[in-house]
This record gives C-alpha cells, structure tokens and sequence, in this order.
C-alpha cells in the first residue's frame, strides 16, 4: 500500500536527504537547483527522480550563462514504491544521490555497480 504523504513532509525530506550529503561535495555543485514535483512530465509512475542539464564533466567553455541544471524528485511514484515512512525517508536519500551522481557525470551503469541505482 503506498505511502500517504503531503507534499510539504516530502519536501522536508529532500531537504533532510540534502542535509546528509557532505559540505565538501554541494559545494563542487555548481549552477544546479533542486525540485520537487508530484509527477514525471511524461507521466511514468516509475521514475522517481530526474538530472536535467549538462554534467560538470561535460562542460566546456562555451556553458557560460546557460540555465540551471535540475535535479527533479517525483513524489508520487516514490510513495508508491514505499511502504512506510522510513521506507520513503531511505528512497528519497537514495535518489537525491543518485541525481547528483548524474550531475557529476557518473551515468546509470556505474551508479548500478556501486549500488546507487
């Protein structure tokens, strides 16, 4: 049975997922925002996070002035996949890292190997 969560309790914990991550590495992220939405624009119920933008491995000099990078947390599908509160509170810091992985340039298949998938 999924997860019964407002919107504002969910963002507290992605707020607390960012918390965990070290000072040391937020602070190598550069031109990112985070964002929290209910639902994946393409509606898919299984995606529970997106890194829209360019890679910091993959920026050259012409990235200058370019738009924020987004790392998105969907809501919805994360309940979803959840079965209690604690289970949501562990998901949601595994996606933020997964995502912030992305925006260090490290891809899906990596992030599987080392158990961030």
């Amino acid at each position: 049975m999924p997860v019964d969560m407002d919107r504002e309790r969910f963002e507290e914990l992605v707020g607390e997922a960012l918390d965990e991550v070290p000072v040391e590495l937020l602070s190598l992220m550069n031109n990112v925002v985070f964002l929290v939405e209910d639902t994946p624009a393409d509606g898919s119920d299984d995606l529970l996070g997106l890194y829209e933008g360019t890679a910091l491995t993959d920026r050259g000099w012409d990235y200058a002035g370019t738009l924020p990078d987004r790392i998105t947390i969907y809501r919805l599908p994360t309940l979803r996949t959840c079965e209690s509160e604690a289970d949501v509170i562990d998901e949601v810091a595994i996606t933020v890292v997964h995502e912030i992985a992305h925006h260090f340039g490290i891809d899906d298949q990596r992030l599987h190997e080392l158990g961030w998938a």
